[in-house]
């Protein structure tokens, strides 16, 4: 007798179909109510601006951070920031005015930031160790900055790798829970630790989880962390083309694909999640576009997509926004490397 073989009705087929396709077209397709403000960050008179690192928001909720890796072109990409004596922590005034900037000489790579509660000021370096000279004693740490640059505290062993419990492998990036404990994405490379590492606001490591693979719970490059106003821990798994999402003691409690390539994440204050897509292209995540997609945090529904509109996303991967914020009246803030741009996308409709 021949075995049997299981009947998938077309009412079946289609009822998958309505679940699975318009999300993602949803997180292609969908409107765009933001109009572009050119020229928002300016800096003084004599500096241009480097590659734009992470990017978030201060407590105020009007202010907004950023890193800027001095001022080298696309040859020096991964170390803007060797030779350079320019300050690469930046605030910016609501009408992208430079207000601050502090960290010179302190980096090579400068990439993620947060800001926590008491306005302190944390910075990840994410060389990798064939960019760091023989006896430089920078990269492969995070630094806290008080709110006006003066260094308060340093995680990692500077200018040297590892997988220890003192060490990481250019770490990506970093965000404070409402409590004070640290969460540091180690690492950018997909080759790297791939772990989470949670301290406590001593700088006391208290735990950490991941590993490299596919599996929920491992990862292939930490990209971008985040934390939600439940307290949830979203990780940018950006090479398995995902973001996961934990509860604190690093407890696996989903995974979202439909917000394509994550590069950066953010939340604002009225239930919406925003998610970068720099590199999504026909080879690393086929049928996808670079762009912001914006969704419910709850849910994880894409309500909204912002596409990169002024490169070929085939061509050089990296285009666009690679980090992003959001500000308190909704505007939009994406940290866009190559083009080496701050970019302001301002709400123009409900």
């Amino acid at each position: 007798m021949s075995a049997c073989k299981p009947v998938v009705s077309v009412a079946a087929l289609l009822i998958l179909a309505s679940l699975v396709a318009p999300q993602h077209a949803v997180s292609q397709n969908s409107s765009n109510p933001y109009s572009i403000v050119d020229g928002w960050a300016k800096l003084p008179e004599g500096r241009e601006m480097g590659a734009v690192g992470k990017v978030t928001v201060d407590p105020d909720g009007r202010h907004i951070w950023a890193v800027i890796r001095c001022d080298a072109g696309r040859e020096r990409f991964g170390s803007e920031c060797l030779d350079s004596d320019l300050p690469p922590v930046s605030k910016f005034d609501p009408d992208g005015n430079l207000v601050q900037a502090f960290g010179s000489g302190l980096f090579i790579w400068p990439h993620g930031i947060d800001i926590d509660s008491e306005g302190n000021v944390w910075v990840t370096d994410a060389v990798s160790d064939g960019n760091i000279p023989a006896g430089d004693g920078r990269g492969h740490q995070v630094i806290k900055f008080s709110p006006t640059g003066e260094v308060l505290m340093t995680l990692g062993t500077p200018g040297e790798q590892g997988g220890g419990p003192n060490h990481f492998t250019s770490p990506s990036d970093v965000a404070v829970a409402a409590n004070g404990d640290v969460f540091i994405a180690d690492g950018h490379n997909a080759d790297g630790n791939n772990r989470v590492m949670k301290y406590n606001s001593r700088g006391e490591l208290l735990m950490s989880w991941g590993g490299t693979g596919y599996a929920p719970g491992q990862f292939r490059a930490l990209h971008a962390i985040a934390i939600d106003g439940d307290g949830r821990v979203f990780v940018g798994d950006r090479s398995n083309n995902r973001i996961q999402i934990f509860d604190q003691q690093g407890n696996h409690t989903a995974t979202w694909t439909q917000f394509g390539r994550p590069s950066g994440i953010a939340f604002d204050d009225q239930g919406r999640i925003y998610v970068a897509d720099s590199e999504s292209d026909n080879v690393q995540n086929p049928g996808w576009e670079i762009g912001i997609r914006i969704g419910e945090v709850e849910t994880g529904w894409v309500t909204e997509f912002i596409r990169f509109p002024w490169a070929d996303p085939h061509v050089i991967p990296g285009n666009g926004a690679e980090f992003v914020a959001v500000d308190r009246e909704g505007n939009i803030y994406g940290g866009e490397p190559f083009p080496r741009t701050l970019q302001r996308y301002q709400r123009v409709r409900p």
